[in-house]
This record gives structure tokens, C-alpha cells and sequence, in this order.
């Protein structure tokens, strides 16, 4: 049987348990719920694109989760929400708790990303 890419994604999904599933089933669903989102596992994890990478989910050792935003330093920090721990590029935000997302940040966080992927080109530069 062929897996879709978004299954490929809610079995990766279905690995996890307690808190940290809900966090990333709850955020996988989130993302999804945007115009042509999809998803697909790179580097071992749920990544998700529209024109060109957007965000991914990262499933920390501790029990967090964070999202990542690739495209995170032209985005908003959301009053320190988004924060880049030394990366020049990508931001993202540790989520420990479902219950402690803030739900107007994520939504306006995941707005201006794809805002940002519709309306300027992204590329990899290598110095």
C-alpha cells in the first residue's frame, strides 16, 4: 500500500504518546487547515510546504515540541514567542503544554509564513 504524504506524516504521528502526541497532532492539524498546505517527513520529521518550505515539527527528547518557522528570521517574534537559539535562519517556538499555545500566535505566526511564501521567492543561498 502506498502511503500519501500525509499519511506518511500521521504515522510518524501515531509513534508518540501523552502530551507530546497531542501537541503534534494538534499542531499538524492547525497547519493543515491552511490553502494548500501539505506535508511530507524530511530529516525525520513533519515538514510542510505550499510553494516552498514553510514550517516543520520537531518531537524534542524532553517532551516538547517545537515549531519551526524556515523563513523564521523575516518573520515577527510574536513579543519573544519565536526565538532563533543561535540559528541565523529559523525560528520556532517550544510547546510543552497544549493547553499553553497561544492560539492568536500560532494562527498569525503560520498567516504571515505563508504570506511570506506567496509573495516573495525563497532561496537557498550557499557562501
Amino acid at each position: 500500500m502506498k502511503f500519501t504524504q500525509n499519511q506518511d506524516i500521521e504515522s510518524f504521528l501515531d509513534d508518540f504518546e501523552g502530551q507530546q502526541a497531542e501537541i503534534l497532532w494538534f499542531l499538524h492539524r492547525q497547519i493543515l487547515n491552511y490553502p494548500a498546505v501539505h506535508g511530507k517527513i524530511r530529516f525525520k520529521i513533519p515538514f510542510y510546504d505550499r510553494k516552498s518550505w514553510i514550517c516543520y515539527l520537531n518531537p524534542l527528547k524532553n517532551g516538547q515540541v517545537e515549531l519551526a518557522f524556515i523563513r523564521g528570521s523575516e518573520l515577527s517574534d510574536y513579543g519573544g514567542w519565536l526565538q532563533s537559539r543561535g540559528r541565523k535562519q529559523v525560528t520556532g517556538a517550544l510547546i510543552s503544554n497544549i493547553d499553553n499555545i497561544p492560539l492568536d500566535m500560532l494562527h498569525a505566526a503560520l498567516q504571515e509564513a505563508l504570506h511570506l511564501d506567496d509573495t516573495s521567492h525563497y532561496s537557498l543561498r550557499k557562501k
